[in-house]
């Protein structure tokens, strides 16, 4: 099965995996397509996890859809297509782990990511989840909460990302990680409870911060009270 440079996107209708992965074999471009589109948060979400870098888990997931596609006539639909893909992406991105330990162990992997800007005044007739300002926060949110589950040992953090954010089975993080499901309950129990002391810690800070009063604001209502006196000639008339 030789892979060819995609024709133009064409509608496809809404098929199953196990018929898309049939047209696939047939020589249908557009259906593999299709399946990448389903499924590459799925694969890109697992191997970021593993990897904790966008760049490399971008190229892994791309090395598990070349992987896929050449082993594409083996799948014999005894899992469902996204665990079988998840495995091969698995594979690879401990592979890719590997070679970086071979390659200098002291090299850390580091983890970019982007925060999105935001400018203008919030638009009040936006629904309350769409503001621009609503929309930031949600951004800044993730962006810890992203931080936070890097931060979890390896082991735990992909059986995080597959359980809570995928919402994969225990069954289905088994098999795709080869581990006992008790493994599977229990790794996916302790990330829980790691992220929420390290939340708990973070509001901890936070609060010493909250509605914070010094600095400008202060100065602000400073300037104000004295602008309003001064208006009043209160100044020329001390309390007796």
């Amino acid at each position: 099965m030789n892979l060819y440079v995609l024709e133009e996107p064409r509608p496809m209708p809404v098929l199953a995996d196990v018929d898309l992965v049939g047209q696939v074999i047939a020589g249908d471009h557009q259906a593999f397509r299709t399946l990448m589109q389903r499924h590459n948060q799925l694969l890109y979400r697992t191997v970021r996890s593993i990897l904790k870098n966008e760049a490399e888990a971008e190229d892994a997931v791309q090395e598990a859809w070349v992987q896929a596609y050449r082993a594409l006539h083996e799948f014999r639909g005894e899992s469902r297509l996204a665990t079988w893909l998840v495995r091969i992406a698995v594979n690879e991105a401990l592979g890719c782990l590997r070679s970086a330990a071979r390659r200098a162990e002291v090299i850390p992997l580091d983890t970019t990511v982007d925060s999105a800007t935001f400018a203008g005044e919030p638009n009040m007739q936006l629904p309350e989840s769409e503001r621009p300002d609503r929309l930031a926060e949600r951004g800044e949110l993730r962006r810890v909460l992203e931080a936070h589950i890097d931060e979890l040992p390896e082991a735990f953090r992909s059986v995080f990302v597959l359980r809570a954010v995928e919402e994969m089975s225990v069954d289905e993080v088994a098999a795709v990680l080869g581990i006992p499901e008790a493994t599977v309950r229990t790794r996916h129990f302790r990330a829980r409870s790691m992220l929420r002391e390290a939340l708990a810690r973070e509001v901890d800070v936070a609060l010493a911060d909250a509605f914070s009063f010094a600095g400008e604001r202060c100065e602000r209502i400073v300037a104000g009270v004295f602008e309003r006196l001064g208006r009043q000639r209160a100044f020329d008339r001390p309390a007796s």
